[in-house]
């Protein structure tokens, strides 16, 4: 396991390899099992805010890369995670999305469980041999609260628990008080056809911010500065410009945006982006706490998915600020998802040679650093033969591991 420092050394340097991924790597279907083995599984995801889950028996059920969970508060006020999944025959425990229950009943022969995921009892008993009722409780999925955002992690892997992980950020992030704010929509999701790496390799660079994002551009100008991967984390700090907003929603939230009173002033007239790796940001306004993020169902499908958080005594104009800053948003998702679809039609012609990154995109290529070193064949440029790929990734995983033992001498 990865120890976390919190000294980030975020600088470029004068010379570095501006190629990112290469091509194949956007289109291999055993590559794909391999990112979720390696880079969903056994990294923290990002699930909800514990307000989605307020009440004893709320719930939440979501499926990452075809593993079925379920988050749900306990009758001891306890948030918990397990596989959606029945002990008896497999099937869903809950299937719905969200909801309320006094008890978990699965939906294809009643077996009843309690809140805490212990089994109270199987339907017709009498039809099975004595058991043990303990050894049949909902499989348990790791869960950790920070800040109020519930994290899980469904296999151990090399980032260490989510407060060590991002304890760099921790102190600045404490000013927003997120363990307060409730939620106001609930959870969106929407399904793009992209590769999901295409997705964050245009959320990881601000170069396109002026082009592409003319509301963005409006609202910060020349202040908004990139800080790449460093141990899994990453940042953007965007203070807003000084100069009159033309546009509309620019110009009416720079008027109506109204900070908590806790907010230190540095964080007054500032967005502020927390990546966390491989695939998940927390956003925040002086209004509002977001997470986004994005999931491969295929090479070619990703699903993105977030949500906001507001503060629990809203004001009026904080609430107008926010209207607003989500009319900001929606326009650079839109943009967004083009700029991906762009990005990724190009893994697909024969004429493209692959990136070539500006210092502004440094961001790319850390967070491509980062997945070379938990998959390092990413680092071949020409495809291998798919059957191989599987195979030839674990043998150069076991030789750096290797390598990087210490020998006697050392």
């Amino acid at each position: 396991m990865e120890k976390v420092s919190n000294f980030r050394d975020v600088s470029i340097p004068k010379e570095w390899d501006r190629k990112g991924l290469p091509s194949w790597t956007y289109k291999s279907k055993q590559l794909l099992e391999i990112e979720k083995e390696s880079l969903f599984f056994n990294h923290w995801q990002l699930i909800c805010h514990q307000s989605d889950l307020s009440s004893v028996g709320d719930f939440l059920t979501f499926d990452l890369c075809n593993e079925r969970i379920l988050i749900i508060r306990d009758s001891e006020n306890m948030i918990r995670a397990f596989y959606n999944l029945c002990r008896h025959r497999g099937s869903r425990v809950m299937a719905n999305e969200k909801g309320n229950c006094t008890a978990i009943v699965c939906p294809f022969h009643g077996w009843v469980y309690n809140l805490d995921g212990t089994l109270r009892g199987a339907s017709q008993p009498k039809s099975f041999p004595k058991f043990n009722k303990k050894d049949f409780g909902l499989k348990k999925i790791e869960c950790e609260i920070w800040h109020g955002l519930v994290f899980v992690r469904l296999q151990r892997g090399p980032q260490p628990e989510v407060k060590t992980l991002m304890s760099p950020f921790s102190e600045e992030l404490s000013h927003y008080q997120i363990e307060n704010m409730v939620k106001t929509d609930g959870i969106w999701t929407q399904k793009t056809n992209v590769n999901w790496k295409s997705v964050r390799d245009v959320d990881n660079e601000g170069y396109h911010v002026p082009m592409a994002h003319p509301s963005l551009q409006d609202l910060y100008g020349k202040n908004y500065f990139d800080e790449p991967f460093v141990n899994g984390i990453s940042k953007t700090h965007a203070s807003f410009s000084g100069k009159t907003a033309r546009n509309w929603s620019v110009k009416n939230y720079k008027r109506f945006s109204s900070p908590a009173s806790h907010l230190p002033d540095k964080y007054k007239n500032s967005w502020n982006y927390f990546g966390i790796f491989p695939n998940a940001v927390i956003a925040v306004t002086p209004e509002t706490v977001q997470f986004y993020q994005e999931f491969p169902i295929s090479t070619d499908l990703t699903l993105l998915r977030g949500s906001i958080y507001r503060h629990k005594n809203e004001t009026r104009q904080q609430r107008i600020a926010r209207y607003l800053s989500n009319r900001i948003d929606n326009h650079t998702v839109a943009e967004d998802v083009q700029l991906t679809i762009w990005s990724n039609e190009s893994m697909n012609s024969k004429s493209f040679e692959g990136f070539y990154l500006s210092d502004l995109e440094y961001g790319v290529k850390s967070h491509h650093d980062h997945m070379r070193k938990q998959i390092p064949i990413l680092k071949i440029e020409k495809q291998p033969d798919e059957h191989l790929i599987y195979k030839l990734n674990k043998e150069m995983l076991e030789k750096e591991q290797k390598s990087s033992i210490p020998t006697a001498a050392e």
